[in-house]
């Protein structure tokens, strides 16, 4: 691997651990300076709403700058916003000016997280890109399992102001690294092409390549199943149907991320195998993750939830490691980024309603029917894909 690349996950480690914390400390002082719920909810909704609409205007500046320094303006940008937090945290903070930060360090979010996926296919060999993607993918699990339970204590053993300085610190970090990559390909702004066919390209491209629709088709069934997921709707199965503690939703979302961890590895362990059969192991994988949501929305015991959970990280990360990486290899740089701006609107906007109307369906239905029902979706994703798999060559 390329110097540039070791770069770039050192940047991506400290800036996917100093995001956990961020929320974690975030959580913290929204709670001491408000106490209610309604405020709290607010956090995710800032969030899915930023990065939507950032993703959106993001190939305006696309076509203005280069990859790498939209990446570190981003980063710098939210450790600036950091800075204004942390020493705003100090005196009596106002819920309006905490929103806008949220808002403001969601919508820099929107822009990076297309920039760092474009760049990798601009750092690392072809031949690599299926290990890469698997190592970057390991590293994010990690931050998650590890991240969640680190903020947790670091926010009892001092404060959410405190948290809000050490993310202060890993965001500093993540934007040195980011400034030593090196991206030596040729950047060609175009010319004489209109604002709106800048916003709509992705689109487009999405829509006439057969294999970029065939995936995002997919990607549509997954984001409306995983709000099955979330927090509140998984905490509602736990104890209704599990009948379990709330201790068990932190084991069953730890499972999952252990999968996702497990799939990771093995993907880059037998990065070869998976290259040479990826149509049959992305087909294995749509309907393995299918069933084993099935089987989860209807089992009623929490030990095999936690088996189940694993099982559909696993498998759920063998199909978008393979997928993430076939489309990489087959769009142009220009085209990549295009295609990932695109992408962000939609499992922005999708995951953001699906959530309301699974909350809503909540109170009117089982939350196991739910489930089901978000297993039937990913069933008809793997048909789907089987149907037209010879895109796939």
């Amino acid at each position: 691997m390329r110097k540039s690349f070791h770069f770039l996950w050192i940047s991506q480690l400290f800036a996917n651990l100093g995001d956990v914390l961020y929320i974690v400390g975030l959580i913290s002082i929204l709670y001491q300076a408000s106490e209610s719920p309604f405020y709290m909810a607010l956090l995710p909704f800032l969030n899915m709403t930023g990065r939507m609409i950032s993703s959106s205007l993001a190939p305006l500046l696309f076509n203005r700058y280069r990859l790498k320094q939209l990446l570190v303006i981003s980063q710098a940008f939210k450790t600036i916003l950091l800075l204004i937090l942390a020493v705003a945290s100090l005196f009596q903070l106002s819920l309006f000016f905490i929103f806008i930060i949220i808002f403001t360090v969601a919508f820099l979010d929107g822009l990076a997280l297309p920039a760092s996926t474009a760049l990798l296919p601009r750092i690392v060999e072809k031949g690599q890109l299926l290990r890469a993607n698997g190592i970057l993918s390991m590293l994010n699990e990690l931050t998650q399992l590890g991240g969640w339970a680190l903020g947790g204590i670091l926010v009892a053993a001092t404060s959410g102001e405190m948290v809000i300085w050490m993310t202060l610190l890993l965001f500093v970090l993540s934007t040195l690294f980011i400034i030593l990559i090196k991206d030596s390909k040729p950047f060609e702004r175009k010319k004489n092409v209109t604002k709106k066919q800048q916003l709509t390209e992705g689109f487009s491209l999405i829509w006439e390549n057969h294999s970029f629709r065939t995936i995002h088709v997919m990607i549509i069934f997954e984001s409306i199943a995983n709000v099955v997921w979330v927090a509140a709707i998984m905490y509602l199965f736990v104890a209704d149907v599990l009948h379990a503690s709330e201790a068990w939703w932190g084991y069953i979302n730890t499972a999952f991320f252990m999968g996702l961890l497990i799939g990771g590895f093995i993907c880059t362990k037998f990065e070869q195998v998976f290259e040479r059969n990826l149509k049959n192991i992305v087909i294995i994988s749509s309907f393995a993750v299918a069933l084993v949501l099935l089987a989860f929305g209807l089992n009623e015991v929490a030990v095999v939830a936690l088996l189940l959970s694993a099982l559909f990280g696993v498998f759920d990360q063998f199909k978008g490691i393979l997928l993430g990486t076939w489309l990489q290899l087959k769009a142009t740089d220009d085209q990549l980024i295009k295609v990932y701006s695109a992408q962000g609107v939609l499992t922005s906007l999708l995951f953001g309603l699906s959530t309301l109307l699974a909350g809503a369906l909540a109170t009117i239905i089982s939350v196991q029917w739910l489930f089901i029902g978000a297993g039937v979706l990913l069933l008809l994703s793997a048909i789907y894909f089987s149907c037209v798999r010879k895109r796939f060559e």
